[in-house]
């Protein structure tokens, strides 16, 4: 017997920073498309490779919950690269790798597809002084155009 889906101590902590206002919920960047998860997974990779990245692999998250009893629906986290960049940053700033590659969770919502990603624009505070602000200016406004291409997938 499976049991519900239950809001564990991430997604209330989430849910609470994406209510306590403006400054909380830049942390992440979200679009909704109402393509289905398959089309809108085709579309995902497809509008990375546009900006110029690379998928390093898509990592299955539904298995896991589903193993654990939860029912789920489909749920993928992406993981992508520009490969000379990655190798580049690891070299100049190490502290950096932990948050490389760039990822981006992508999931059903009934017949909804969510896509969800960091915003690079945080990474910032973390490595003031290092020279890196152009880079995650790019990152972001590269997240931004996937993300619209997310919104128009209709």
């Amino acid at each position: 017997m499976t049991r519900p889906l239950a809001i564990g101590p991430f997604w209330w902590l989430l849910l609470l920073g994406l209510l306590a206002g403006p400054a909380v919920a830049e942390d992440l960047l979200m679009a909704r498309s109402t393509a289905p998860f398959a089309e809108s997974m085709l579309q995902l990779q497809d509008a990375i490779h546009q900006r110029g990245y690379v998928i390093s692999r898509v990592q299955r998250v539904d298995i896991g919950l589903t193993r654990s009893g939860f029912k789920t629906d489909k749920y993928r986290v992406v993981f992508y690269a520009r490969p000379g960049e990655l190798r580049r940053l690891a070299r100049q700033v190490p502290e950096l790798i932990a948050f490389l590659p760039l990822k981006i969770s992508i999931f059903a919502e009934g017949d909804d597809t969510l896509v969800v990603a960091a915003n690079p624009q945080r990474l910032k505070a973390l490595f003031a002084g290092k020279g890196l602000d152009a880079v995650f200016d790019r990152w972001t406004n590269d997240l931004m155009a996937i993300l619209d291409r997310m919104r128009a997938t209709e």
